[in-house]
This record gives C-alpha cells, structure tokens and sequence, in this order.
C-alpha cells in the first residue's frame, strides 16, 4: 500500500483511505471492468457535489485499456480492492468535459452531443457553455477536484459481458443484431423497461458508428435505417411505460427527417424504410391521443 500511495503522489494524486476492502489488489491488466460509485466534489470550502453516481440509478463501470477521457480515473481505481472506499485529492482539467457526457448518457441523449467538431482542450479555451452551471464555473475556475469511490467489484477480462459503448466497430457491428434480438425476447416476456434499455443500446452503437460516416453518404443511410427501427421498437415500450412525450419527440424528428424522400420519391423508396414511416406514422397517433386524454392534459388545456 505505501508504495502505491507513493506511487500516487508522485503523480499529483492524493488518496485518503476510508474503508478497507477485502482479498488482494486485483491485476488491473488492460480490458479489467471494474464497477464502482462515485462522488465528485470540489475541494473549497464549500466542498459542493458535482456528480453522484447513486442519484442516476446505476454505478460507473470502467474498462482499462479503452483509452477513456478521464485517465486518472484508471490510475486511481487501480489501487482499490473490491469493497474498498477511498477519497482521492487531484487536478483534472477535463472533468467538465467528461461530466457532460456522463450527465447527458443518465439522460438518456448522445454522449457526445455539443462536443463533435471541437477538441476538448480548444473548447476549454473557448470557454463555450456546457450547458450546466455548475461545470461552466468549474471550466472556468479550474481547481482540484475530490473523487470518493467505492470499489464494487473487479473483473477479470473475459468475465464479464461487454457494455456497448466499450466496444470496437467491429464488435458494435456483430453485437446489434444480438441485442435486438434480446430486446425482442425481453419484451415478448413483457419485460419492457429492460427491452427499452436493450433497444437503446443497439442505438447507441449504431449512432457511434454513424458518427464516422459522411452525412448522406450510403454508409450513414443504411445505418440510419438500421437505427429507425430500433427506435419504434423503444417507442413502443415508452408507450407502454406512457412516456408520450418522449415518444412524440422521437417519431417526429424522424418523420421530418424523412418528409422530403416521402413527398416525390415514394415510389422508389425502399419497402423497409416506407413500412417503418408508416408504423411511426401510427405510434405517433396512438401517442397523440393518449396525451389527449389523460389527466395531465386535461387539467392544463
């Protein structure tokens, strides 16, 4: 242990044990999945939270290896055993940059949005709105930020089942068909939530990949047919779960998008692509009239 913490600070990184955790320090070879709490708070005296991964519902999971933006991260949860809790003191200028993305996957949008044509470092000079108050001041006012983790678990490479967004291309283009395929047997068994989540991944990796395509190219229009749907079949569990808003926001963005290849190229449309604006066509009713007729929306008309 003192040869970690020595290790540590000769990085900058200051680590205040908390509780200890059990059995020997796991070999933290590349492509280990360690799984963990975290609370970012900063380090003046009001010792304000930024992040706390238990208000979003599930915690951290880090693969080494995979190059994440946020590389202290790797260096400190390499000295933590399973059950161990530990507060680390370091300065991360990138924080706020790797928080948005973080805030935007709880929420359910691209991890990656506001951040595609601009390096990290030229937006911290720019000083551009990240859309959070409290990051914005942090961009702004850099200072050194404490991390409080709490290891859960540490798994070997090969051990675990690989989260989408940890994936290769290669890998992200094998493992779509899989987990829709898993989405529809989850949702067969009427387990719909966890379809959704399903869904929503295998759109995940579609959209990473279409990222790299030109937009309009053949390459990003056959993904994006791939993604349409995908995204009904989220819809459809949102409407079962009566998230109509969300449903609506999702059908008419892509109703609009198609609405120029629908006025005069109807007829050499693809089946696939006129079958799917159909069935959107319908989710969106169906939508319309639940919000109509629910409480909520009576009250406020």
């Amino acid at each position: 242990m003192a040869d970690l913490v020595k290790k540590l600070r000769a990085e900058g990184i200051e680590k205040r044990l908390v509780q200890e955790g059990t059995g020997e320090l796991p070999d933290f070879r590349d492509g280990t999945k360690a799984t963990f709490h975290f609370r970012t708070l900063r380090s003046d005296e009001e010792g304000a939270v930024l992040d706390d991964s238990r208000h979003r519902g599930k915690p951290m999971e880090l693969i080494l290896g995979k190059k994440f933006k946020l590389p202290v991260w790797e260096t400190i949860v390499s000295t933590m055993r399973p059950g161990e809790v530990a507060e680390f003191l370091c300065h991360v200028a990138l924080y706020p940059l790797v928080s948005k993305s973080l805030r935007n996957i709880a929420a359910g949008k691209d991890p990656l949005e506001g951040q595609r044509h601009c390096c990290g470092i030229a937006q911290m000079q720019e000083h551009s709105s990240l859309g959070h108050a409290d990051l914005d001041e942090l961009q702004r006012h850099p200072q050194p930020l404490i991390f409080h983790i709490e290891m859960i678990k540490v798994e070997a490479p090969g051990t675990y089942q690989q989260d989408p967004w940890a994936m290769s291309d290669e890998e992200k283009i094998k493992a779509v068909p899989l987990i829709h395929e898993e989405g529809n047997r989850l949702y067969r068994e009427g387990r719909v939530k966890e379809a959704a989540t399903k869904y929503y991944d295998a759109i995940a990796c579609l959209k990473n990949l279409q990222m790299k395509e030109q937009p309009g190219s053949a390459d990003w229009i056959q993904l994006d047919l791939q993604i349409t749907p995908l995204l009904l079949n989220y819809c459809q569990c949102k409407l079962v779960a009566q998230e109509y808003y969300e449903v609506l926001d999702h059908c008419s963005s892509i109703l609009n998008k198609y609405e120029g290849e629908c006025q005069g190229q109807n007829k050499g449309q693809p089946f696939s692509l006129r079958e799917s604006l159909r069935r959107e066509g319908t989710f969106l009713i169906s939508a319309q009239r639940n919000i109509s007729s629910s409480p909520f929306h009576r009250g406020g008309s």
